[in-house]
């Protein structure tokens, strides 16, 4: 007779996460992919006119919330998946993946009908999406790993002298 294993654990174990961590480097991903999008505002201004009647690209304040929103999003999603996944990278790592082509895709098939669009514009609109994910997804998933020692208790930096 054999027995079988009926415990459904939802939480992956011996996964340590300093929860108060994990907030400074969610709050420092969503800063750093906001500034370097507004970065790629400014520098695409330099290199392609901005049409004013292209609203999408008009001021840079849509480009700041246009960030936030997604950068948020993917902070709690990956602190979901630090918490009930055995591999929130990889995890992590295709969602984005996922996301970024399927945010591509307006950007190709409706972006070029809105007046003012250029192709230009849409290629900085493109850009944004590429750079926001690479900062985003390297990011929560190197930063956050565990420190060496933080599993064992041991202190993670040296003692102020």
């Amino acid at each position: 007779m054999s027995s079988i294993d009926t415990s459904s654990s939802t939480l992956v174990e011996s996964r340590v996460v300093d929860w108060g961590r994990y907030a400074l480097v969610g709050l420092a991903t969503v800063a750093a992919a906001v500034i370097a999008n507004a970065l790629v505002y400014f520098f695409g201004s330099a290199v392609v006119a901005y049409d004013p009647r292209f609203i999408v690209l008009a001021n840079v304040s849509a480009t700041i919330l246009f960030t936030v929103v997604p950068a948020i999003v993917a902070v709690l999603l990956y602190a979901a998946l630090l918490r009930y996944s055995r591999n929130p990278e990889r995890v992590f790592t295709t969602i984005a993946v996922v996301v970024l082509i399927v945010s591509l895709i307006p950007d190709l098939l409706y972006i070029p009908t809105v007046p003012g669009a250029s192709a230009g514009q849409t290629a900085v609109l493109m850009v944004m999406h590429i750079v926001a994910a690479v900062v985003i997804v390297a990011m929560l998933t190197t930063l956050t790993r565990p420190q060496p020692g933080a599993i064992l208790g041991l202190p993670t930096s040296p003692p102020f002298v």
